[in-house]
């Protein structure tokens, strides 16, 4: 359990003060790891399921269906390791996986060198297994084919520096940046590695360095909770040339905590925002991540593991109104994995969004699974 802000603000204080001390222009704290009496905030970590999972296995819809995992992690931290060898286990069971991007998750930052320049690391890590994935010595999928970075867009312009160093170390792959921004009143909710503001995508300096993506044809993968999205329609509209791409179907919330008692309302309201945010052409929308417990779905809990079926009834008519809004052109598929294999195995996932396009055209289905993710992340896949 996080400590309460206000238990943190003498932490925060030094943290701020450090900064100017350095005069480093971020406005990003890092979450404490310690309480201001030294003793450590306790850090979650994803038990171990496998077993829970694999009690529950699948024949494989369209097999031969080709696919971009459109998003997934790799990282080695909190007791779970899932690198090269854990998500190509995953890519070789049975769908036909032929290609995935690589989303940023704070992994293998740099330790050394300018704090702005941290990030940079990530980059290199994963254009590393990319490399070893271009080899096809472990299977034929192009493991992070595209690779999406992050970078702290509160530098303001000066975030350039950043952005170009990992063009030059992605041979080709970098093909744009996720800051997480989501923010809530809810305090339990605001869980990611820095303490974020809201409104950040509003702040001055966030838009100076946003400006710096577009000229560089970088993307922006945008994190956030769903009653947030009037801020990314502005965000949209005031760079109509940079490609967002929405991470989750917006993060919305209907289901946790303090908006369960109008979950209705709440899903109604987001479908609502969502059909103004698909009336600007440079957004898509990623389908998936419903299965992290945070979303309240509850898959995680069951004493068996859900089926496709199940899945594709819960989450189903969710991707629907998202399809309806932007249209399959504007949608893609994604696993996101490992954080979702809480609740659900990856054959199974991939099943459960067959199930879903089943009733849409073949050309729609070749762009949810694989058209869309081509187009939005500049991908040339076999």
């Amino acid at each position: 359990m996080l400590a309460a802000t206000h238990d943190l603000l003498p932490l925060l204080t030094h943290k701020i003060q450090y900064r100017r001390e350095r005069q480093m222009p971020s406005k990003l704290i890092l979450r404490p790891t310690t309480k201001p009496d030294g003793t450590p905030i306790a850090v979650h970590a994803a038990p171990d399921n496998s077993a829970w999972r694999a009690s529950h296995h699948e024949a494989i819809i369209e097999p031969d269906l080709p696919i971009i995992d459109a998003h997934h992690h790799l990282w080695d931290r909190n007791g779970q390791t899932y690198l090269l060898k854990e998500f190509m286990t995953e890519a070789q069971s049975g769908h036909n996986i032929v290609g995935s991007v690589f989303v940023e998750c704070g992994a293998f930052y740099r330790k050394t060198g300018p704090e702005m320049m941290e990030r940079l690391g990530e980059v290199e890590f994963a254009n590393g297994i990319a490399a070893i994935g271009a080899s096809q010595m472990y299977g034929k999928t192009q493991v992070c084919a595209g690779i999406v970075g992050s970078a702290d867009l509160t530098y303001g312009a000066e975030i350039g520096k950043l952005l170009d160093a990992q063009i030059a170390a992605a041979g080709g792959r970098f093909r744009g940046i996720r800051l997480i921004t989501k923010w809530d009143a809810d305090e339990q909710l605001n869980n990611g590695r820095y303490l974020i503001p809201p409104k950040l995508m509003s702040d001055p300096d966030f838009r100076k360095g946003f400006a710096e993506l577009g000229p560089r044809n970088l993307s922006f993968d945008a994190m956030i909770y769903h009653h947030q999205i009037p801020e990314v329609i502005d965000l949209a509209r005031t760079y109509p040339d940079t490609i967002i791409i929405l991470n989750h179907i917006g993060g919305l919330l209907a289901k946790t905590r303090t908006y369960l008692a109008k979950e209705k309302e709440t899903t109604d309201t987001w479908r609502t925002m969502m059909t103004e945010l698909a009336k600007c052409p440079n957004v898509y929308v990623k389908l998936g991540g419903l299965g992290m417990p945070y979303l309240g779905f509850g898959f995680e809990s069951l004493s068996k593991p859900a089926d496709s079926t199940q899945l594709a009834a819960a989450w189903g008519p969710l991707f629907d109104s998202c399809i309806d809004a932007f249209g399959a052109q504007r949608c893609m598929f994604e696993s996101n994995f490992p954080p979702d294999r809480a609740s659900v195995d990856y054959h199974v996932i991939w099943n459960a969004f067959k199930r879903v396009a089943a009733k849409y055209s073949a050309a729609d289905k070749q762009a949810l699974f694989f058209g869309t993710a081509a187009k939005a992340y500049q991908l040339k896949l076999d």
